[in-house]
């Protein structure tokens, strides 16, 4: 009997019921990280599901893929626990790339007591040589202020990490500076975190802050609705929204929540993510944009986030640059559709604006309903176009046909087990701009 035939290849569904795309264990590994935040619930997928088969992807491929891609998840698309993952499974093979890999994925002092953490979850147990290693050389990189500033009183500490990788001083400040960290004795850093928790002043924290430069971009956005309410001058905070100071770390959706935060602040952060748009590489040619606004994107990031994929979607199509036309697609107020089409269209065109204009005609362009991308395709590929880009969790329920365009780009900004766009797309994960950067490196290169 042979066996060796098509119809004794499984068929792959995505959980809205189109056929799905078989592909290798490096992709697969791909999909489940990129778009992961640890342990957090998506609309098909619970979190420990998603995390058992991070597990089995990362030991379908070799070493190298899991090395690099653990670098690329932390360094590249800016995401902290999901690499830690990765890691976890090169620590369980062993072999000298292990410690390279810890180091060139730790960036911030806290995800070395993170990492043992995790590496501790089923049990207390041994660290490897090489974890020690890649551990040591990393503890040895931060500075005081670096290591103090995430000095916290978690089950595992940074002095833990200290102790248990060896971690060895190079020279008599470092010597000092290891003492401090045992004894718990680092200067408290000038933070906002500790300021305002030794009973500090808000406005006067906020205000000294901001003047100093010593509030990163991200804790701008998140603290808008704490300086506004605390009386912190309006032109100051503007002047820090639209410096930008630090801005290529934050990831577009961040705008959407700080301008959800403190609505009275929306142009000027508006300004700011536009000045972003203005400044990243215009896409040659004629793009077209397809955004998924199914009810399946309308979900929380995570448990204490209020943004959803829908919003990432939205944030990432409004910062494209170039000749754009843009449409959202679901299966808009079609109540039947997965029998009785009747040619109804799936397509809306919104305005294609940049920035929170953009986001938010986007997202209120039609209702949430199915995930019509197969139709969608479809009616794209009508359109006369020189690049088509979908934003979408890939979970269609109509089959997806070929795109037309030699430039396609499917980028996913979900976790889910199967997907579509792959063959004639070229795929992409994950809901930073480092996907927008992959665009134009990747037709750079052609």
């Amino acid at each position: 009997m042979r066996l060796n035939t098509a119809q004794n290849i499984p068929k792959l569904y995505t959980y809205e019921g189109s056929p799905a795309k078989h592909i290798n264990a490096k992709q697969a590994l791909r999909r489940s990280i990129l778009s992961c935040l640890l342990w957090e619930k998506e609309f098909y997928e619970d979190g420990q599901s998603i995390v058992e088969r991070i597990t089995k992807n990362a030991a379908d491929c070799d070493a190298e893929t899991v090395a690099a891609l653990a670098i690329e998840a932390r360094r590249v698309h800016g995401l902290r626990h999901a690499p830690l993952m990765l890691l976890l499974d090169l620590i369980r093979r062993g072999g000298p790339g292990v410690a390279d890999a810890i180091d060139g994925t730790i960036k911030r002092a806290d995800e070395m007591a993170e990492l043992v953490a995790i590496y501790w979850r089923d049990g207390r147990k041994p660290l490897s040589k090489q974890m020690k290693v890649g551990l040591a050389r990393a503890f040895a990189r931060f500075d005081e202020y670096a290591l103090a500033k995430y000095d916290r009183d978690g089950p595992v500490k940074l002095r833990d990490v200290m102790f248990l990788s060896h971690a060895k001083p190079k020279g008599h400040e470092q010597e000092a500076l290891f003492k401090r960290v045992a004894n718990r004795e680092l200067a408290v850093p000038d933070t906002w975190e500790v300021n305002l928790s030794g009973g500090g002043d808000k406005r006067e924290t906020f205000t000294r802050l901001l003047s100093e430069g010593k509030l990163g971009y991200l804790a701008v956005l998140r603290n808008l609705r704490n300086m506004v309410d605390s009386g912190v001058d309006m032109d100051t905070i503007k002047s820090a929204i639209l410096a930008r100071k630090g801005a290529d770390l934050v990831f577009p959706f961040r705008y959407v929540a700080a301008a959800r935060a403190v609505p009275q602040l929306e142009p000027t952060i508006d300004k700011a993510l536009c000045e972003a748009v203005a400044s990243g590489t215009k896409l040659e040619g004629k793009t077209i944009v397809l955004v998924d606004v199914s009810g399946s994107m309308d979900v929380p990031l995570s448990a204490k986030s209020d943004l959803t994929r829908m919003d990432a979607a939205a944030a990432l199509a409004s910062v494209l640059n170039g000749d754009v036309r843009m449409f959202s697609f679901a299966s808009g107020n079609i109540r039947y559709w997965s029998d009785r089409w009747n040619g109804q269209r799936i397509l809306v065109e919104v305005p294609p604006r940049t920035g929170m204009a953009g986001i938010d005609a986007i997202i209120g362009s039609q209702s949430h309903g199915g995930t019509m991308l197969g139709q969608a395709v479809k009616e794209a590929n009508e359109i006369a176009h020189d690049r088509l880009i979908v934003i979408t969790d890939e979970q269609s329920h109509d089959p997806v046909p070929d795109p037309i365009a030699k430039r396609a780009y499917m980028i996913n900004v979900a976790s889910n087990k199967n997907g579509v766009g792959y063959g004639r797309w070229t795929h992409i994960d994950g809901f930073s701009e480092a996907v927008i950067r992959f665009i134009v490196e990747n037709e750079n290169n052609e």
